[in-house]
């Protein structure tokens, strides 16, 4: 199978290889010609480097990331790993490395910022994964519920209860052959998540001999964690809502030796060192990184336990297993190994498999654990083994939605059961449900929680007449959080202001002593929107008179303006690591108004109790239908690019925007990786990839001649190569071209990644680097031809391809080559051996030039 990258109408790359190995180093390819600033961000934050670029504001996380040891974690997980899984992401990551730099170089922000592509890690993406979910389970929300129960007492421990997540979010629905028109199982949903500019997942086919399978892939990881469709199989998750970090109040003190920890055994030694924080226009942070027996100190005193630091696993084994999935067995088995973060999986087969389940790991220990830091001196807060994940039959549609239900006996705080009861009613509605239909579910906008603000209004006495008018409005109201909705606008305005008088009564919540990083957890006014269902039904606050805040929130509605549409206030604003915008300039803007809410199916938060704005929504929206692959439907917040101003940077927005879907199996041509130019005095030069049967004849007649004598390949049949340039056309690593002179074959191009031949083992590799080979056809001498197609292949590696150094290696034998690079502007490098695939060697002149 040839090496290939296809694209769909919105750039949706659909990748195909001989081998898994070959595929992988093309994901990796693809994510860094794709989202080459996202994922070296995300690199540089689980680093803890990412300040040396974007300032200040970024020194929070890197001191936390330093403190936590993310990168030291990902190393241990990575060594873990079987060798079978470790080879299979460092071709991704050799493919990251390959391609990162002319990523970059299309990639405004690293001009802006000045940061250039670093060389990664073989475990880079397994850092990624833990920078991206590590606070998933939200135990900084412990810090929170301990700072309320220092001021309001233990029994307010749970007060803010929100039953609904802060950061992360999901809604999926799997509905079984006996509710679908076709026969077969369709799983649906939305991972909701803060949308980010690029998005956190990547739409994407791989292909292989071994599986074929689409799905949402994080840029930075390979293969398909999450989401995905084999064919044969398909599966889905929501996150489960376990609680399976602690946080440990700690005792140090200082010896002669270093740092000693209190734990329940008495004293004993931490681990310590010192590092550094690079801050991008300020002085660097000196950072000491404490770990006791419990975890790293990740702030004063506190210290923070978690799985993959315990364990030296992250489950990435698991990546490659689900592709070669083929039943719900298959998914089932592989899913056992996962790790982090804990999540609730749903997975059909077209044999009638289903599957509802959670996966991940979570440990035993006291449910004071799970609500707040616990003394680390004090016996009984170690763990004690591992849960055994919960697990349900299917006999009807199954819905997940972070809900405390399956995953109950796992968690403290779930989400409102609002969107899963929402779900559960509409799909029990009708048993003949197809794949088009979904849409309905996901834009859904009936809002579950209004009840608890509404039922406040309803007795309320001596409200001004237009109080009374807007009361009547909002009782009559059919609770949709519809983008055109005057009256959902002014729901959400009493909401907020009543939000911010019941925050009055929480003054002494404010100015938490917590690092940085944590501030936003400790804000009282997100906690009481969060909560504010909890907070208006509980009686720990007969202090509060919740009518009388409802009764003034509603006349100061109702003395303002009239309300403008919900979706004139409630824009989506992605979030950009430099605040970057959505559109290019030049570009038609968008209207970016949305429908939906918190508590809705069509979940759109806002940040809470202080603007409209969304910022938290559908990180995506799929639709596997088993039935038919080919027509199951997919889309993302803004597009498969993360390049503004590429043409798929955001042409699926204004899709999403409306709750449509876009088709999996959109038409799709092959990516054109070819060139063209016209040089003054030259002529117009192409240069296009080479197909093996084509051009054999061409080929054939070259590599066998005398001028190419030090190609080695005079004595070979046309069979022999056949076979070589079939095999080069089916690696990604390895690209021939043929380069026509005004449409005539002047001479025959190879380019190849030296991370991927042997000549990579005879010098010193830089990411990036682009060996090539180039052989003049036969014709009749002419006055600066070398230098003018030298030049146009400068042109094409630098500016096209954006690889930021050409590698060449000729016998030291061919001088009139390695004189012809030379007077070319190449500098010359060292001569060294290198061993050919067959056993041959040769003695090479490296030379080098760099853009």
């Amino acid at each position: 199978m040839n090496a290939r990258v296809f694209r769909d109408t919105y750039g949706v790359p659909h990748l195909q290889a001989g081998d898994p190995l070959a595929l992988v180093y093309l994901q990796g390819v693809n994510a860094a010609r794709d989202r080459a600033w996202q994922i070296e961000l995300e690199r540089r934050r689980y680093l803890g480097t990412s300040a040396a670029f974007l300032g200040a504001e970024a020194v929070g996380w890197d001191v936390f990331a330093r403190r936590a040891r993310l990168a030291d974690t990902a190393r241990r997980c990575f060594e873990s790993l079987d060798e079978d899984t470790r080879e299979w992401i460092t071709a991704y990551v050799e493919g990251v490395n390959h391609a990162l730099p002319g990523g970059a170089a299309r990639a405004p922000e690293f001009a802006e910022t000045g940061l250039t592509p670093q060389r990664w890690e073989p475990w880079a993406p397994l850092g990624i994964w833990l920078a991206v979910h590590i606070l998933f389970a939200g135990f900084p929300t412990k810090l929170w519920r301990t700072h309320v129960a220092e001021h309001f007492g233990d029994e307010a421990l749970e007060l803010f209860s929100s039953e609904g997540p802060h950061g992360s979010g999901s809604n999926g629905w799997l509905i079984p052959g006996t509710h679908t028109a076709s026969g077969q199982p369709i799983i649906a949903g939305d991972p909701h998540r803060y949308i980010e500019s690029p998005g956190v997942y990547q739409q994407i086919r791989l292909t292989c001999p071994e599986y074929d399978v689409l799905g949402l892939a994080v840029p930075g990881v390979p293969g398909l964690a999450h989401f995905g469709h084999t064919g044969g199989v398909a599966w889905a998750i929501t996150n489960a809502m376990a609680d399976y970090q602690d946080l440990y109040a700690e005792q140090l003190r200082r010896t002669a030796d270093g740092v000693e920890a209190l734990g329940p055994d008495g004293w004993k030694p931490a681990a310590t060192h010192t590092e550094v924080v690079e801050v991008a226009g300020a002085e660097p942070v000196e950072v000491e990184v404490i770990e006791t027996e419990r975890g790293p100190i990740i702030q004063d005193g506190i210290s923070l336990r978690y799985p993959p630091r315990v364990t030296g696993k992250l489950g990435f084994q698991v990546l490659a297993k689900l592709l070669r999935a083929t039943t719900v067995a298959d998914v089932d088995a592989a899913v056992d190994e996962w790790v982090e973060p804990v999540n609730v999986v749903l997975a059909a087969d077209t044999a009638g498999g289903l599957l509802h389940r959670t996966a991940g790991v979570v440990p035993r220990r006291r449910r004071e654990n799970m609500l707040r830091v616990v003394p680390a001196w004090e016996p009984g807060h170690e763990w004690d083994g591992w849960h055994e994940l919960p697990r349900a039959d299917v006999d009807g549609p199954v819905v997940m939605a972070n809900a405390r239900e399956l995953a109950a006996p796992l968690g403290v705080e779930f989400a409102a059961p609002h969107r899963a009861d929402r779900i559960r009613a509409l799909l029990n509605t009708r048993d003949d449900w197809s794949i088009d239909d979904m849409p309905t579910i996901h834009r859904d906008t009936l809002l579950g929680s209004a009840g608890s603000v509404l039922d406040l209004l309803t007795d309320l006495d001596d409200l001004s007449p237009e109080a009374v008018a807007l009361r009547t409005e909002l009782l009559a109201w059919d609770r949709r959080m519809d983008a055109t909705s005057t009256t959902a606008s002014s729901y959400a305005a009493v909401r907020k202001a009543l939000v911010s008088r019941l925050t009055d009564h929480f003054t002494k919540l404010e100015n938490a002593d917590v690092a940085e990083l944590f501030v936003p957890w400790m804000d009282p006014l997100t906690h009481v929107s969060y909560a504010l269902e909890n907070l208006l039904a509980t009686d720990l606050l007969p202090q509060v008179n919740v009518r009388w805040l409802a009764r003034e929130a509603l006349e100061q509605v109702a003395a303002g303006k009239p309300r403008p549409p919900w979706g004139e206030t409630h824009q989506l604003a992605p979030l950009h690591a430099l605040r970057g915008p959505v559109f290019a300039p030049g570009e038609e803007p968008i209207d970016l108004g949305l429908s939906g809410d918190h508590h809705c199916v069509m979940s759109t938060s806002s940040l809470p109790g202080l603007t409209d704005v969304c910022i938290r929504a559908s990180a995506a929206r799929y639709a596997w239908d088993l039935a038919d692959r080919s027509a199951s439907r997919w889309v993302v917040p803004l597009g498969a690019s993360g390049v503004l101003g590429d043409p798929h940077h955001h042409d699926q927005l204004p899709l999403w925007l409306g709750g449509s879907l876009k088709p999996t199996n959109d038409p799709v041509v092959r990516e054109d990786r070819g060139y063209e130019v016209s040089v003054d005095g030259f002529g117009r030069v192409r240069i296009e990839e080479a197909d093996p049967a084509r051009d054999l004849d061409l080929i054939h007649e070259w590599v066998t001649a005398e001028r190419a004598v030090f190609w080695g390949m005079g004595s070979w049949s046309r069979e022999e190569i056949a076979r070589t340039y079939e095999f080069l056309d089916s690696v990604p690593t390895h690209h021939v071209y043929v380069v026509r002179l005004d449409d005539v074959p002047v001479a025959l191009l190879q380019t190849y990644d030296p991370q991927a031949d042997p000549a990579g083992a005879a010098y010193d590799v830089e990411a990036g680097d682009l060996g090539v080979h180039l052989l003049i056809g036969p014709g009749e001498a002419r006055p600066g031809f070398t230098g003018h197609l030298v030049g146009v292949l400068g042109r094409f590696v630098f500016d096209h391809l954006g690889n930021p150094r050409i590698v060449v290696e000729p016998d030291v034998r061919n001088t009139r080559a390695i004189e012809r690079f030379h007077r070319s502007g190449f500098v010359l490098g060292p001569e060294a051996t290198i061993t050919q695939p067959d056993g041959t060697t040769k003695t090479a002149q490296f030379a080098f030039l760099s853009r």
